[in-house]
């Protein structure tokens, strides 16, 4: 799925780069100029790079809400 329209970046494409070594926000920009632009990606940016350093963690909350939405 595209995060950044603006420079055509994917989920995947963030989430190679952070198991590369790229594991903030400031570093991904560096390499794949997301959220570079128009910067309405940076949340969805941040997201994807919450789930690949934590992916139980990021499992657990977003159980956590969609069961506040049920």
């Amino acid at each position: 799925m595209y995060v950044c329209i603006c420079h055509s970046v994917t989920d995947k494409a963030i989430k190679k780069a952070v198991k590369q070594g790229h594991e903030t926000l400031e570093a991904i920009q560096q390499e794949l100029k997301v959220g570079t632009c128009c910067g309405r990606c940076k949340g969805h940016a941040c997201e994807v790079i919450e789930e690949t350093l934590n992916p139980d963690t990021f499992s657990f909350n977003l159980n956590l809400m969609q069961g506040a939405f049920a």
